[in-house]
């Protein structure tokens, strides 16, 4: 209410109209005040308190006026002091009724200079009334128009801090997905190094098993042919045949299958060392076997050439858990 009362006294209107009309409308819209303060134009300054004058006894004035004696002599006329209507700002010469607009319009302008005036405050008139709806008007569409541009302002404000705060958002993502595969990518390499260096160990145990079994088997000669006997028929000996490579067939326990090729003078074990590095190096116990002809490895075995085996030129190795 005081908003509505300050824009309606700031246009030349008492408070106490002010008051009145919005008690009267009910609302605090100044559009709805300012027409019925416009339309109640004569009730309202009836309503206030009208300046009372001194009555005069017509007898006693025409006495006066047809007795010379009570007549004064011309020097001596008092003239009757003017009664005050209105007061006026000295600054800028805008007339007011009430102490509460002189008050208003100081402390909005910043005028201190006031006096007394004998003008009266007119009623406006139905041109000055267009004016005033008119310059109402023309505020509240200002202040329309300035609180749309505010919130289109504070609108737009928003919407970059939401953007800024999106972008960094992803560029948070951004980076911990980048960290993420950082250290995804360590830890494969850190696991390829550990498979290499696992496979460069199992090849140097080959290699030494290799040594070792040269050295054991290298200086063994092979045992003379016996000669036929004489009395014996003859019978066709199938020809020893010397293979220098064995290619197996290696069948896993979960299913798949290996195919590699050793050399026929390596022992088992060898193979035993390929199907573990195969395996991932789990650590479950396992046995070497073959179906055609049914046969289980045993720990002595391992020892031995796979030539030896009749594992040669090639043969199925099946790795059965235990």
């Amino acid at each position: 209410m005081s908003n509505v009362v300050d824009t309606l006294m700031e246009m030349g209107f008492s408070k106490q109209r002010v008051e009145q009309a919005v008690k009267a409308t009910g609302c605090n819209d100044v559009q709805n005040v300012m027409e019925w303060l416009l339309a109640n134009e004569e009730e309202v300054t009836g309503s206030e308190e009208p300046v009372k004058e001194e009555q005069v006894n017509p007898e006693a004035a025409g006495e006066n006026s047809a007795s010379p004696q009570t007549q004064p002599e011309s020097g001596n006329i008092e003239e009757t002091p003017a009664v005050a209507k209105s007061i006026k700002c000295d600054d800028c010469g805008k007339l007011f009724d009430t102490n509460e607009a002189v008050e208003f319009h100081a402390t909005k302008t910043g005028h201190q200079s006031f006096s007394e005036s004998t003008e009266e405050k007119r009623p406006l008139t139905d041109e000055e009334k267009r004016e005033q709806l008119a310059k109402i008007e023309a505020k509240l569409k200002a202040r329309r128009l300035e609180r749309e541009a505010k919130e289109k302002e504070e609108a737009l404000l928003r919407e970059k801090n939401r953007i800024k705060s999106g972008k960094e958002l992803l560029e948070a993502k951004k980076k911990h997905e980048e960290l993420e595969m950082k250290k995804i990518i360590d830890q494969r390499k850190k696991e390829k190094e550990e498979e290499r260096l696992a496979r460069q160990r199992i090849k140097e145990q080959i290699e030494q098993d290799k040594l070792a079994r040269k050295a054991k088997f290298g200086n063994q000669s092979e045992p003379p042919t016996p000669a036929p006997t004489p009395a014996a028929a003859p019978v066709a000996i199938r020809p020893q045949t010397s293979y220098s490579e064995v290619k197996l067939q290696i069948r896993l326990p979960d299913g798949s299958s290996v195919t590699q090729s050793f050399g026929a003078k390596e022992p088992l074990s060898a193979v035993r060392l390929f199907i573990e590095m195969k395996r991932n190096n789990t650590q479950e116990p396992f046995n070497l076997m073959t179906n055609f002809p049914k046969k289980v490895f045993q720990s002595d075995d391992y020892d031995k050439p796979l030539e030896s085996l009749d594992l040669a030129p090639t043969a199925v190795l099946i790795v059965k858990k235990i």
